[in-house]
């Protein structure tokens, strides 16, 4: 058997015992693998050779006499890996975790995250963590941007202060392409989506009432900040998660606003699988197409979006959505109804 499928299967087994308080006799262990792994067969002597390797490497399973047979089970003085109390199915969920926060790098978040992390680490016998190593290079967490916020680690503490205390926030904001400006802020959390950081933040002279107010300054695009000594009251009717919970996207604005979009078979089924939304509502249609109907406080979250999925999307409403699409599609035509005009720098 391939060596990663062996280590699948133990960490499999540590899974079972986890949630089983009185154990489980082999063939037991044996059928709960066979049906969450997908096996045709599996034999209980493959059960009892994981075990021991299991043991040797330091988990501490034991086995007893029960009314059902001899029993294998987690040792309940120290349930899971040793002197803190962790399993093994939590180590690796903690250590994906600790890979998705990776953006963190150099912030408080991370040194957080780390300063836990090694306290694990410090704390299992080097047999429990060679054979988590093992484990972990079967798994991996893929996507993520080069960037990090090392840089932005003053500014960030900056900002957590002003969260905190309920301070003013005046910070120097440049979006690319603009002129730097001035702005002051009452902060109210701070927002990770898709590996960027975002200041969730009302400003002064926005109009609107509770979270409409809101707008979120992406932490990239500070060049200064400051707590200012002047404290704001919180809003009691504004309620973050909420408010971020119902767009598609990090875009903010008053009010959210409905799209639909007329989905091909493939592209419903691709949306389906990668939900947009949450809450968004897919519907056939007498011809075989979906119906996708999401809200989203921004234009361009969904208009991306449709255009990614080229013809086999179609936005009907808003009105202005489809006009803006029909504009660039005229525009790409026209850039590539002409042939390539290109020059190479001699070396």
């Amino acid at each position: 058997m391939a060596r990663n499928e062996q280590l699948i299967r133990q960490h499999k087994i540590l899974q079972v015992l986890e949630r089983l308080r009185f154990g489980a006799t082999l063939d037991e262990l044996r059928n709960a693998i066979v049906e969450e792994l997908g096996l045709t067969s599996l034999h209980s002597r493959s059960i009892r050779r994981d075990i021991d390797a299991l043991t040797a490497a330091g988990i501490p399973i034991t086995d007893e006499e029960s009314q059902r047979g001899r029993v294998w089970k987690l040792s309940r003085s120290d349930k899971g890996l040793q002197k803190i109390p962790i399993t093994a199915s939590e180590l690796i969920a903690l250590s994906m975790g600790r890979d998705l926060m990776l953006p963190l790098v150099g912030t408080q978040f991370w040194s957080g995250i780390e300063s836990f992390w090694n306290k694990i680490r410090e704390q299992l016998p080097d047999a429990v963590w060679e054979h988590y190593e093992r484990y972990r290079r079967t798994l991996y967490v893929l996507g993520l941007p080069t960037k990090t916020y090392e840089k932005h680690q003053g500014m960030l503490k900056t900002v957590n202060r002003a969260i905190q205390e309920h301070r003013h926030l005046q910070m120097e904001y440049q979006v690319p392409g603009r002129t730097p400006t001035l702005r002051t802020i009452e902060p109210y959390g701070v927002a990770l989506f898709q590996s960027s950081i975002y200041v969730v933040a009302t400003e002064e002279g926005r109009d609107g009432a509770g979270s409409e107010r809101l707008k979120h300054w992406k932490l990239d695009r500070f060049l200064t900040a400051k707590a200012l000594d002047i404290w704001f009251k919180p809003n009691e009717a504004i309620d973050l998660p909420a408010h971020l919970g119902q767009s598609v996207g990090i875009f903010s604005g008053a009010e959210s606003k409905t799209y639909e979009i007329r989905l091909s078979p493939q592209a419903a089924r691709w949306v389906q699988e990668d939900p947009w939304h949450a809450e968004q509502s897919l519907v056939e249609q007498a011809d075989g197409r979906m119906l996708l109907t999401v809200t989203a406080f921004h234009d361009v979250e969904i208009i991306q979006r449709v255009m990614r999925l080229g013809a086999e999307a179609e936005i009907l409403s808003p009105s202005h959505c489809r006009e803006e699409i029909k504009q660039t599609i005229a525009a790409m035509t026209q850039m590539y109804s002409n042939d390539v005009e290109y020059s190479t720098a001699k070396t």
